[in-house]
């Protein structure tokens, strides 16, 4: 078992261009802060994990240069010389240790998960109770972009990616003029696709309830957190009074906030990103929680690379519960990639890499160029 310990940590920042500009409610970014995060065991195998937060701090309280402070400083010395099946207990230690910061955590143990799984020569869905499915669909996210824009890019997904269902982003405007232009695009659209909107927990209680209905009566298929994360009150009013599925995403951070919402009847579907849980073994829990309670599960992004896609993707492959679909779209959406091989994106779905781990393999010459000094 020698050949399973880890032998050492290794952090590097990475630098990602976007193919384009991506807005969300308070910022657009332009390229990606990831931080890499390498598990190197005894027997010479690595794990690869992604601390990523979708928009920098402004959502998650953590940014790419934080996660580094802390795993360099505080979880690597709890991984180090530890068996890397000794994961749960690791996770563990991880919460005596270090309060919060989930994504540095799910960059870990997204890690740990790869190279133990590479050790065994097995997928990284094996891991996590093996087999449900082999790919799921992949829900598009535009952003916030004007119409003539958001058509255009609408169409050329469709021909060349297959898709069949897309994200707006709202919150960063006025409500009246935002309502305005996602109600055009799906009058210009004629029901041609599914449209859901993500609010980023951008509108009040009175904002909500005057335009929400109005996306409703134009077609809208999703309300993703219109209202502020602590308020479950309203997202249940909204969940009850719209006569639209409501998902809740910046309401559920743990296990303990998925249990929160379905006591409060706040939504009927749960946004699971492995990122913002604390990983894969948080992640389940998360989803058995929405399971039970009969609640729907949509596998979520942080704008994730390749590796850490390639790990929700795992989990997404492994969990029955993630039956709403998903967006783990993150690799599309960066400039150049940084594995040998890419994800595979057709017919409005992505497919399960294959081969141990992940199924993925760096290419270092793209990820020491993408490094930050």
């Amino acid at each position: 078992m020698s050949d399973l310990k880890i032998a050492k940590v290794e952090t590097r920042l990475l630098d990602v261009p976007l193919f384009r500009p991506h807005g969300f409610a308070t910022y657009t970014a332009t390229a990606q802060p990831i931080l890499l995060v390498s598990v190197v065991l005894e027997g010479g195998v690595t794990g690869f994990g992604e601390g990523v937060v979708p928009g920098g701090p402004w959502w998650g309280g953590e940014s790419a240069e934080t996660m580094k402070v802390i795993v360099d400083g505080h979880l690597a010395p709890i991984m180090v010389g530890r068996e890397v099946s000794d994961l749960a207990g690791i996770m563990s230690d991880f919460e005596r240790s270090v309060a919060n910061m989930r994504f540095a955590k799910a960059a870990c143990d997204i890690a740990m998960h790869d190279a133990w799984a590479r050790a065994l020569d097995i997928p990284v869905r094996d891991l996590l109770g093996g087999r449900v499915r082999d790919d799921i669909e992949v829900t598009w996210a535009l952003g916030v972009l004007p119409l003539e824009e958001a058509v255009s890019e609408i169409e050329e997904r469709i021909a060349s990616h297959g898709h069949t269902s897309f994200k707006l982003k709202m919150g960063s405007g006025d409500p009246a003029v935002d309502t305005a232009r996602i109600a055009e695009l799906a009058r210009e659209l004629d029901g041609k696709v599914g449209l859901r909107i993500d609010v980023n927990a951008r509108w009040d209680r009175i904002t909500s309830l005057k335009y929400l209905p109005k996306l409703a009566e134009a077609g809208v298929e999703l309300f993703e957190q219109p209202t502020p994360a602590h308020d479950l009150a309203t997202l249940r009013e909204i969940t009850r009074r719209i006569g639209v599925p409501v998902m809740a995403d910046e309401s559920v951070c743990s296990p303990a906030d998925a249990l929160a919402v379905v006591r409060e009847e706040a939504a009927d579907v749960i946004a699971v990103k492995t990122t913002k849980l604390g990983g894969l073994l948080e992640s389940k829990k998360t989803a058995a929680i929405a399971e039970a309670a009969g609640l729907a599960c949509h596998g979520a992004t942080s704008l994730e690379g390749p590796f850490g896609t390639a790990a929700s993707l795992h989990f997404a492959c492994s969990t029955k519960a993630i039956s709403y679909g998903s967006e783990l779209f993150g690799p599309m959406l960066l400039k150049e990639s940084y594995t040998t091989e890419d994800l595979v994106y057709a017919d409005g779905v992505v497919k399960l890499p294959e081969g141990p781990g992940l199924g993925l393999e760096p290419d270092w010459d793209k990820i020491n160029h993408f490094t930050r000094d």
